[in-house]
């Protein structure tokens, strides 16, 4: 018996990862250092930093994956992969400098494994990182065939003068949201409770919309980076805290943004503005098919996928920059990502002892 009669197909190994330098390739930045393949990839820290921070992030698509196998459409779930962990370095006003990916199966697949990392490298695009490198794991009798595993790390190197903390924000400060793409890549495995069939038509106001609910499930993750370094770079002082709305929505991953109040001290919290930003149609047809309206903003981010608390001299300011250059970053079949001022911070009146205590809406 030879490694390929074990399961293990190396030749279509080499094939796949022919397509992904050809992809790779495209993400080249200056400070790369080294060609995907290589043993490990090298990238020099860019010059001009002081005092030089290395911020990193990594995840994963999740269940969400189980969609695009359902509906063999494999090329967005790399964008999401890439989206997840670059987002996440965003929140502390840092740009990701490269990415590495890691792509897991049963049975290796080149075309379908290529498709898994074309998606990686748009997102990398997207971002402004390089494609640095990655793995592909051939593991016969562990994953099921036909199913693929995709997760990624990236890196950021910022200067630790500049970093955004939350350590300034303070009463007052203006939360900006900005807008989703939809679900995102958070959620699914309760999504995938509520759709059994993703080649439904989507229909909405009564029509369809040429689309089925598949597809409009696994519209990429929006990738924030680009538009946020650039209101960063007039605005940055007035920033004071950011985040990366995933897994937990609102309740869970607003408040961590915040300081925690020294002793004495009223802890910050969140007043969010009901109704105050469009919530795209998707979530109103979860909700139709039984998601609890209790419960969806601890679980989606309910159209707002990134919120920055920033001065409150500079909110309307801030809002017109990002909409005003929302076309920049257009993308085929996705809304302009649009921005909204959708509340304030705030101190609590008395302890915060759970989620529903640091984040409260209003009408």
């Amino acid at each position: 018996m030879d490694y390929k009669e074990s399961g293990v197909d190396v030749e279509e190994g080499y094939r796949a990862v022919s397509e992904y330098k050809k992809y790779a390739k495209q993400t080249a930045i200056p400070g790369l250092l080294s060609d995907l393949g290589s043993f490990n990839g090298m990238f020099s820290v860019p010059k001009g930093i002081k005092n030089p921070v290395m911020v990193s992030g990594t995840d994963g698509v999740g269940t969400k994956l189980d969609i695009a196998f359902q509906m063999k459409k494999y090329d967005t779930v790399g964008i999401d992969c890439v989206a997840m962990s670059v987002n996440d370095i965003l929140c502390s006003g840092v740009q990701t400098l490269f990415f590495l990916d890691y792509v897991a199966c049963g049975k290796l697949e080149a075309p379908v494994a290529a498709e898994l990392v074309k998606g990686v490298a748009e997102g990398c695009l997207q971002t402004g990182c390089a494609l640095l490198g990655g793995e592909t794991a051939e593991m016969p009798g562990f994953y099921d065939v036909g199913k693929y595993d995709l997760a990624g790390f990236g890196v950021g190197v910022g200067d630790k003068n500049e970093m955004i903390t939350g350590k300034n924000i303070k009463e007052g400060d203006t939360l900006i949201g900005l807008s989703s793409t939809g679900v995102h890549s958070n959620g699914f495995s309760l999504v995938r409770q509520l759709v059994k069939d993703f080649n439904e038509p989507f229909i909405l106001n009564g029509k369809e919309t040429g689309k089925t609910i598949g597809e409009v499930l696994l519209t990429p993750t929006r990738i924030y980076v680009k538009p946020v370094m650039q209101v960063l770079k007039k605005f940055r002082k007035s920033v004071h805290g950011m985040v990366h709305v995933t897994g937990g929505g609102f309740y869970e991953n607003i408040p961590r943004m915040y300081p925690k109040a020294e002793a004495g001290q009223k802890q910050l919290i969140s007043v969010i503005n009901r109704g105050s930003w469009d919530i795209p149609p998707v979530f109103g047809e979860l909700i139709k098919r039984g998601a609890d309206v209790e419960k969806v903003y601890n679980t989606f981010n309910m159209g707002i996928g990134f919120v920055l608390a920033v001065a409150n001299k500079d909110a309307d300011k801030i809002v017109e920059m990002f909409n005003k250059n929302a076309s920049q970053y257009s993308k085929p079949g996705i809304p302009d990502m649009k921005a909204y001022k959708i509340g304030r911070v705030a101190k609590a009146a008395g302890p915060v002892e759970s989620q529903k205590d640091a984040l409260l809406f209003e009408d």
